[in-house]
């Protein structure tokens, strides 16, 4: 909204959505194909916007367009502006039905399983007209959209956070290994890592969680051993079908030992120092008056 008010109210949200297709496809021909419009006519509203704001937002020749600093800082304010609007726009349809409005939640799958069932009953109790909007992400991908204000909260594997957001530890666990059911190792024959150092391991990939995936290495580290990694993923369930199928064994957090009926089998690392923490993000400068609420009750 305070784009339009340092605009002195001259621009229409339409310039701002042709200047985004622009800004994205680098392309005038191409956008204005997506928009429905001639290039002449996306020419001179681009050319509009850009009187409007007295400066260029694209560097133009005959070959390429780029965005210059100023239009990079646009596209990034304008995107927020319609991400704002979008929510805002739900908001309203939930306040409007009685409720007391929406918080957006991202979490890495093991939060579902060990976190937020227990989070969601206990605001339910004190709040029961907040409307919940949960999508399941990675860690990097919570952090940004956080940041971009697509998502109010977060629950991520602890990693370094950027300057504006906020955390609090909500959940520590061990690991556990998973193998296929028909695996010679079991719980009683078990003695140590190492035994497997063989073995082709599945593990959740680096772009999950780069401390995460730090962790995990330390783990054979400890054992003397460099694994060898037949495949990474970002999500359980991939990880967990690909040991079904005897392409590997994994290593994950202990809170995914539940809520999967597959054909493998876990075995508990309890004598193992390292453990993986659950955090709650944040943006400090949120505007949801929801967030505080629910924020109080992860204490």
């Amino acid at each position: 909204m305070y784009i339009l008010m340092l605009m002195g109210n001259q621009i229409e949200f339409r310039h701002l959505n042709y200047f985004q297709t622009v800004a994205k496809e680098l392309h005038f021909r191409k956008a204005a194909e997506k928009l429905f419009i001639t290039q002449p006519a996306l020419s001179r509203q681009i050319r509009q916007l850009e009187e409007y704001v007295g400066v260029e937002l694209f560097k133009r020749d005959k070959r390429n367009v780029s965005l210059t600093k100023a239009g990079e800082y646009l596209l990034k304010e304008s995107q927020f502006l319609f991400d704002h609007l979008g929510f805002i726009k739900d908001n309203i349809r939930h306040i409007a039905k009685g409720d007391e409005g929406e918080i957006r939640i991202g979490f890495v799958g093991s939060a579902m399983q060990s976190v937020i069932p227990s989070l969601l009953k206990k605001i339910n109790k004190v709040s029961p007209g907040i409307h919940f909007v949960l999508t399941e992400l990675t860690n990097q991908d919570q952090v940004d959209k956080i940041r971009n204000d697509q998502l109010d909260l977060g629950f991520i594997r602890t990693m370094r956070l950027p300057e504006g957001l906020k955390k609090v530890d909500v959940f520590e666990e061990t690991f556990c290994l998973v193998l296929p059911k028909s695996h010679s190792i079991s719980s009683g024959n078990f003695k140590n890592i190492s035994d497997l150092k063989e073995e082709s391991f599945i593990l959740f990939s680096s772009q999950y969680s780069h401390g995460y995936y730090d962790k995990i290495m330390s783990i054979f580290e400890d054992q003397g051993f460099t694994p060898k990694v037949a495949h990474e993923s970002v999500h359980a369930n991939t990880i967990f079908r690909l040991v079904e199928n005897e392409l590997g064994i994994g290593i994950v957090p202990s809170s995914l030992k539940q809520g999967f009926d597959l054909n493998i089998k876990f075995i508990d690392l309890k004598k193992i120092p390292q453990r993986t923490t659950l955090s709650a993000i944040w943006k400090e400068e949120s505007r949801n008056p929801i967030l505080g609420k629910v924020i109080r009750t992860l204490g």
